[in-house]
């Protein structure tokens, strides 16, 4: 891909040596494309051919029943561990000249791992209709990581397809990929966003009829229903996308900064933050993706010292295995791994979560799934106990034993008349905003 690469806005320089800069994939000729107006409203849909149950719209998506190869949530049983569950997600997917989503897909398959892509819906939408699109704040036609093209489309189309076939999840990464204070999602309203959401989903929705390949298979699924999470762009505007996302389906949100604890709920949607983890051979963390590792090591040079292409992949490799032992062996919280389909120091970090995926996904206790399993079962937990998960501190396992520990957890309280839900979500944009690398390490 076409590299455009934007860092996170608002960042104190104190914090970018700690963190890095939240970053996400960007391609002028990346994934397909779609946007603009679907079927005609009130209009039946058209019989779906063959094993389709049902299309929907212009026929570019389709009812086909429960998706396949899932696993179903269930309740921890008394004195059960908690599973060690893994999350690997995808930012800006789209399947270009690299073939790096058909060969994660391959490497999910031989290494019992499923999950998660957040497909950009520009990627959906060809060049030649880029007017359809039209970003808050952004004059129409305006996008930061370009738009798609017939190939690009046919081919993202296959691998989205496929992939929700085996079990895997389709997210979003919304559109265009705006960051920064002129225009940037951190400034957007609630109002703005919902336009942004609306959009995504129309390109998906529609990209046959946009894209002009009507004699291609439906995607499998309906986008209303299946898309229930995302990670913004640069991980800026969480606040006001979570107000949005929660009255349009969102179950989830994955823009977040925090250390290896259990999640939480915020504003009704679980808060599910990327996550500080060590850098071998550094004094300090930063987050589980491959941009800010880069940043780290090579800066915002996506192609730095040659030399230094494999020790820098295995840092990556090494620090994700070192969040992964002490979450492992610890409190079990879930870790979340942020990648990008990119050629970056010459491909090391494609090279390094391969490996990490091989070395972890097939390990006793261990659940390689999407985000949309692991809301799944925190939504079958008993609320306390989740809560009383997050009592324990990063890699710090209850000292009396699991059983113990979920069994001595604290009496539910009484709920007040009229109370309120959960709410107030911080902005975590970017980055923890006013945080020194000292304080985070004296908090760890």
């Amino acid at each position: 891909m076409a590299v455009t690469k934007r860092a996170a806005g608002g960042l104190a320089v104190a914090v970018v040596a700690a963190l890095g800069l939240a970053g996400c994939s960007a391609s002028d000729s990346a994934g397909p494309s779609g946007g603009g107006s679907g079927a005609k409203k009130g209009a039946a849909a058209p019989e779906a051919p063959g094993s389709v149950l049902r299309l929907i719209g212009d026929g570019s998506t389709s009812y086909t029943g429960p998706q396949p190869n899932v696993r179903k949530p269930e309740k921890l049983k008394p004195g059960e561990t908690p599973p060690q569950f893994v999350i690997f997600s995808w930012d800006g997917a789209g399947e270009d000249g690299q073939k790096l989503f058909s060969h994660f897909r391959e490497v999910g398959r031989k290494h019992n791992a499923r999950m998660t892509y957040f497909l950009s819906g520009v990627y959906m939408l060809p060049e030649e209709k880029r007017s359809l699109y039209t970003g808050p704040q952004h004059a129409p036609g305006r996008s930061d990581i370009g738009f798609g093209d017939l190939g690009s489309i046919k081919e993202t189309a296959t691998q989205i397809r496929e992939a929700w076939q085996e079990g895997n999840e389709i997210g979003t990464h919304f559109n265009g990929h705006f960051c920064g204070p002129e225009g940037g999602v951190g400034t957007w309203s609630v109002d703005e966003w919902k336009s942004e959401i609306q959009q995504a989903k129309s390109f998906v929705k529609n990209w046959k009829t946009n894209s002009g390949l009507k004699q291609e298979k439906a995607l499998p699924f309906d986008y209303d229903k299946e898309l229930i999470g995302a990670r913004t762009p640069c991980l800026e505007g969480q606040k006001n996308f979570m107000l949005a996302g929660r009255t349009m389906g969102f179950r989830y949100d994955s823009s977040g900064i925090s250390k290896q604890k259990w999640p939480k709920k915020t504003d009704g949607l679980w808060d599910i933050p990327l996550q500080l983890v060590p850098i071998p051979g550094r004094a300090f963390e930063t987050l589980s993706m491959d941009y800010n590792f880069m940043v780290n090591q090579s800066g915002t040079t996506s192609q730095g010292d040659p030399f230094q292409h494999t020790y820098w992949g295995n840092q990556l490799r090494d620090g994700l295995l070192q969040g992964f032992e002490r979450a492992y062996r610890g409190n079990r919280a879930p870790l979340i791994i942020g990648n990008h389909f990119e050629s970056w120091n010459g491909g090391t970090y494609m090279r390094a979560i391969e490996e990490t995926i091989k070395t972890v996904c097939n390990q006793k206790d261990v659940r390689c799934v999407p985000f949309r399993e692991l809301v799944d079962w925190l939504d079958a937990q008993d609320p306390r106990h989740i809560e009383w998960m997050r009592t324990l501190d990063v890699g710090q396992a209850p000292k009396e034993g699991w059983a113990k520990f979920l069994a001595n957890g604290p009496a539910p309280a009484p709920a007040a008349p009229g109370a309120p839900g959960e709410s107030g979500a911080s902005d975590t944009s970017g980055t923890s905003e006013g945080v020194t690398p000292a304080e985070e390490q004296d908090e760890e």
